[in-house]
């Protein structure tokens, strides 16, 4: 009966072309209020409108497929991705411009990074080249209303094909099913449904994200991709995915698996509580030591210093899972000015989304 009443909310949501990725109207309204009230939010702002400033006047740069996964630094591949993934963060930024101030120049450039994106870009289903894409998908949310039809359906068609094919490449039984590969496919269907309306998507990710809770994460704190890599590096890429989709999914079902706790006893939250003590300087961890995984040796013999065995893990790394973790749990802004060395109240971006969004 439950499962029945979530999914006629879904149905209901996605009908309703809410906003559940980006900002609603009223969250807008909140933002605007809070940019002119907080000097901190205001230069937050003001860097996305900097962005905006030179995306104006330059042209979309797509790459045919997102190559970063598997790659090394340095990888004429990675490099090439790496250079044309910088138009997410422009597309976003212009999208958010034209919603704030009104401004259709926004909109039509924003629109215009997006259906280039749209026809030259072909996924791979691969969900951690994907995962870059999460720029693109708020971009599309904001202005989604306001795109003319002709260019709205090639968006959605480039959205559909990039989920649909990570679902088709989800391989029940592999180790990529239940790691932080699975963490970033959730999320990145979960968006895209939410995004475009697609009920199959939504459904994808909210079934998935309470067994991913149940056998990626342990009941002690650690998970599959700690134990794996002996990393907290790919604990955090791991949590990361799943606090960002259980932010959209609060948002939509009103459903809190942030909190919620598994027939397992795992938790994210417990998993966020676990890493704390190595975030506040209590403990430490020397990174990759008993790795099981060939390619952090490749890195490290590549010269990409963090994945040397034995280095430590730097507390700063996991400022971006603190970030994300806020929306849930606002007392560990302290923690996070602290390891960001700012007595500011919004020193990112996320955590002044966190603000209009709670």
């Amino acid at each position: 009966m439950k499962r029945i009443l979530l999914l006629a909310f879904l149905a209901i949501g996605i009908t309703a072309k809410a906003q559940y990725v980006s900002l609603n109207n009223a969250e807008i309204d909140k933002l605007k209020q809070l940019v002119a009230a907080d000097p901190s939010a205001k230069a937050r702002f003001t860097e996305l409108q900097k962005i905006t400033d030179a995306a104006l006047n330059e042209a979309p740069n797509p790459i045919d497929t997102i190559r970063s996964e598997g790659k090394l630094a340095g990888d004429p591949k990675k490099v090439a991705t790496g250079n044309s993934l910088r138009d997410m963060r422009k597309m976003y930024a212009l999208a958010l411009l034209y919603r704030t101030t009104g401004e259709k120049k926004f909109l039509e450039k924003s629109i215009a990074y997006l259906v280039t994106w749209s026809k030259a870009n072909t996924p791979n289903g691969d969900p951690i080249d994907d995962t870059n894409l999460d720029p693109a998908v708020e971009a599309y949310d904001l202005i989604k209303t306001d795109i003319p039809a002709a260019d709205n359906k090639v968006i959605i068609a480039w959205l559909t094909q990039t989920a649909q094919m990570e679902i088709n490449k989800f391989k029940p039984g592999k180790e990529t099913a239940y790691n932080n590969w699975h963490s970033h496919r959730l999320k990145e269907v979960g968006e895209i449904g939410f995004a475009i309306r697609d009920e199959k998507f939504t459904q994808f990710a909210v079934e998935g994200l309470k067994k991913q809770i149940a056998v990626n994460l342990y009941a002690d704190g650690s998970g599959v991709d700690y134990k794996l890599r002996d990393a907290l590096h790919y604990h955090v890429y791991d949590l990361e995915p799943m606090i960002k989709l259980a932010i959209i999914l609060k948002r939509a079902t009103r459903v809190d698996y942030y909190n919620y706790v598994s027939e397992n006893q795992s938790s994210i939250k417990g998993s966020v509580d676990w890493l704390l003590p190595f975030l506040t300087g209590q403990k430490t961890h020397a990174e990759f030591v008993n790795s099981t995984v060939s390619f952090d040796k490749k890195r490290a013999a590549n010269g990409e210093k963090d994945y040397v065995a034995g280095t430590l893990f730097n507390p700063k790394n996991g400022v971006a899972t603190l970030e994300l973790a806020e929306y849930f749990t606002p007392d560990i802004i302290g923690l996070i000015q602290n390891l960001k060395a700012s007595d500011q109240n919004y020193p990112d971006w996320q955590l002044v989304l966190n603000k209009v969004r709670r």
